[in-house]
């Protein structure tokens, strides 16, 4: 994220996800059942201490309030069809990734398409205006992308300081400011395996630069991980923190405007063995009194311009970053193993 921080966003592009949103039903099916959840009709932070659910951070004394991950991924099964796909597995390899996706919107809305053009890398870009009468529009880029699917290495596009500057010239600094001390936590927070498997999670923090058409720093203080699945699709996602937690911000003189992720979540889902699909979805609020009309084109062709970025990472094949990347998880991943059969062998 390594600086991992939040998959914030900022001024010129991309961020995480919350805010307390009412009223949207989201109808799914699983292998197993049919089952109807109703998403955006709880918090996802509780302000009364006694009701928070809490986990010790890396940094002694600092606890990390956990969200209600129901609430929460249920709100990116509503406005995310790859994101659902994802979760409930089976759309996975050639025929699946948006070719296998449901379709249905969030009920009551209808998303209003932007751009599309199948010989691009970001070949559709939808919208639903002032989504959940937050103000500012709820945005999807999909892409269809070259190389192996990869969920922690697409995070450091956006968390990972000096890949972010590629992209995004406005940003000044994306850090981890406090992860979580053990995943297991998390992992058994979230259902054993509902959700995937959570491999990175923690506290994140973004901080970008003045704007040349006028737009002051922004600031963002999210929460933010990254899910896996067995099939090998991922998941990307955050959520702004809220006002009782401020004082996990970093120490400054002046405190910059807040800009906020209502809605954040980059959903990956391999389509064969070196391609697969991304579907990104952001509500993004900039904070102060800037026009969402102004703001919209900006994000729009910043996380645009990401996806043109990770391309070439993600599809340079033998001898590139990545794939000496996935050369070393593999000797480590059968260390680990090897060593797990050893202390297992009666």
């Amino acid at each position: 994220m390594k600086s991992y921080a939040a998959a914030t966003t900022t001024l010129s592009s991309v961020g995480r996800c919350t805010a307390s949103l009412l009223g949207l039903l989201l109808i799914f099916s699983s292998r197993d059942q049919i089952s109807v959840v109703s998403a955006f009709s709880s918090p996802i932070f509780q302000e009364t201490a006694a009701l928070q659910r809490t986990a010790p951070s890396k940094t002694e004394g600092v606890e990390i309030e956990l969200p209600d991950f129901e609430e929460f991924f249920g709100r990116i099964r509503a406005v995310s069809p790859l994101a659902r796909l994802a979760m409930e597995g089976g759309g996975s390899g050639v025929g699946g990734g948006f070719a296998a996706v449901d379709e249905t919107a969030p009920v009551g809305y209808k998303w209003k398409n932007v751009e599309n053009n199948k010989r691009k890398i970001v070949h559709r870009i939808d919208r639903i205006d002032n989504f959940q009468n937050l103000g500012p529009p709820l945005l999807r880029w999909r892409a269809s992308m070259n190389g192996p699917c990869h969920g922690m290495k697409f995070a450091e596009f956006i968390m990972n300081t000096d890949k972010r500057q590629k992209w995004d010239p406005q940003i000044d600094n994306v850090i981890e400011l406090y992860p979580i001390n053990d995943l297991d936590t998390a992992n058994i927070a979230m259902g054993f395996g509902k959700f995937g498997d959570c491999s990175k999670l923690g506290v994140g923090y973004t901080l970008t630069k003045a704007h040349p058409i006028g737009i002051s720093p922004r600031e963002q203080l999210t929460l933010c991980g990254i899910q896996n699945f067995h099939d090998g699709s991922s998941l990307v996602w955050g959520t702004e923190l809220e006002e009782w937690h401020n004082h996990l911000l970093p120490k400054r003189v002046e405190r910059p405007t807040r800009a906020r992720s209502h809605l954040f979540s980059i959903a990956l889902v391999p389509t064969g063995e070196d391609s697969f699909d991304a579907e990104y979805s952001l509500q993004l609020d900039f904070g102060g009194s800037l026009p969402h009309w102004m703001t919209a084109p900006l994000v729009i062709d910043s996380v645009k311009s990401m996806f043109g970025v990770a391309q070439p990472f993600f599809g340079a094949g033998e001898g590139g970053e990545l794939d000496e990347f996935l050369k070393e998880e593999k000797i480590q991943q059968e260390k680990i193993e090897d060593r797990n059969s050893i202390l297992f062998t009666p």
